[in-house]
């Protein structure tokens, strides 16, 4: 971290700042996964359409890739703690919104474009490029790692909980009760004090470049786009998987529980994959990782289209995606730190990350149209495999060198 960013403001231990932003993360998606399950309360209880409820998750999840690079412009000018302070506040009115809707369009406004721009403001991009900007370089591959670890973590903790606060209590406590929860990201982010200071005449060109020069700088690195592109794919396999996944095993013949318990494994051992993953960052060339990750990928799924579908062999895929699920995480953040600067960061990897969210609206959609054109899904898993081989070859141009400070501010 620079002396500027330093500057007036106490830095606290290091082991304070990862817990926190884990916790955080932790809590954020733990909070967003749940929301599936009230589907079948809440559509019974009004009497709407599944697609209805559905949609407005759906455009949750575009909005929160499209708002995702604004966002960080804002983490980056004013930090991450007041950036991730007011997306806690976005998500408790969301939720509470989502409680409270009678109506459908009422009910996709909170849970669809509120909600949206709440999982981008306290979400995994800002907390873990606030990290990035207050450790030193060689913590920084671990803090990721954990903090994606504890997103998946969220998962096995909250979504849970939720499960019973609905059987217990009814949905619309439960939504209550986790608006409630969505406050205590609060205090959480409140040691993420990563505003940058004020930068002195005499600082580096790098240190004061604007936004907009850091922004032409990056869209005109060809790295940008490799690594976009490369994201959207791991985007495409997630979605395809956490979506149709379950429904594939059962057209195998398999029974319902081993799809669930499918995702639940991919979900535990993705905790694994992620620090695994931030150690690996830390001592390997980010570049040949992802090209490593992506290619075990398209391996791992060419194994399992051609093995016999049993609760075994799903049970073997699942815990290998798992560990492969989101270890592209780390060494992405890394090679955005690398090429283009902490300055920025939340920025340009809002950027990436855009290209993650359209490639999971994709595989979602793309996966039932395969699925309702051809009666199966082979074909989605074959451009699963071309996919992972497609992202594995992009990364092989990206830089992974010291980066070229600009020249002027």
């Amino acid at each position: 971290m620079s002396a500027s960013t330093q500057a007036g403001r106490a830095v606290l231990p290091a082991a304070i700042l990862i817990a926190c932003g884990v916790a955080a993360a932790m809590l954020a998606m733990g909070l967003r996964q749940s929301f599936g399950l009230f589907l079948a309360p809440m559509t019974a209880a009004h009497a709407w359409t599944a697609s209805g409820f559905a949609f407005a998750i759906a455009l949750q999840v575009l909005l929160n890739g499209a708002s995702q690079p604004l966002v960080g412009q804002l983490a980056d000018r004013f930090g991450g703690r007041r950036v991730i302070i007011g997306g806690a506040l976005l998500y408790a009115a969301g939720i509470l919104g989502m409680a409270f809707s009678e109506g459908l369009a009422l009910f996709t406004f909170f849970a669809g474009l509120v909600m949206g721009v709440a999982v981008s403001a306290a979400g995994m991009p800002v907390i873990i490029a606030s990290l990035t900007r207050l450790l030193p370089e060689e913590k920084r591959g671990r803090a990721v790692g954990l903090g994606t670890a504890g997103s998946s973590a969220g998962q096995f903790l909250v979504v849970p909980l939720a499960g019973l606060g609905i059987s217990g209590f009814g949905w619309q406590w439960a939504l209550i009760a986790m608006a409630v929860a969505a406050l205590v990201m609060i205090p959480l982010a409140w040691p993420l004090n990563d505003k940058p200071a004020p930068v002195a005449a005499d600082a580096p060109a790098a240190e004061s470049e604007t936004a907009r020069a850091a922004l032409s700088r990056a869209f005109r690195d060809t790295s940008l786009w490799c690594l976009f592109f490369g994201f959207f794919v791991c985007g495409l396999h997630v979605s395809f998987l956490t979506v149709h996944l379950p429904g594939f095993v059962h057209s195998c013949g398999l029974p319902l529980y081993v799809g669930a318990g499918a995702i639940s494994l991919i979900g535990l051992f993705n905790i694994a994959g992620s620090l695994i993953s931030g150690e690996l960052t830390q001592r390997w060339r980010r570049r040949e990782l992802l090209v490593a990750i992506y290619a075990s990928r398209g391996v791992l799924m060419a194994g399992f289209m051609l093995v016999e579908k049993t609760t075994a062999s799903v049970m073997v895929f699942s815990a290998l995606m798992g560990i492969l699920w989101l270890s592209t995480v780390p060494p992405t953040v890394a090679l955005c730190a690398r090429n283009w600067g902490t300055r920025w960061l939340a920025t340009i990897f809002g950027l990436v990350f855009l290209g993650h969210q359209i490639g999971g609206f994709t595989g979602a959609f793309l996966g039932g149209v395969v699925f309702d054109r051809t009666g199966s899904y082979d074909l989605m898993w074959v451009i699963g495999i071309l996919a992972a081989a497609f992202a594995a070859l992009i990364h092989l141009p990206v830089r992974d060198g010291p980066r070229a400070v600009p020249a002027t501010a």
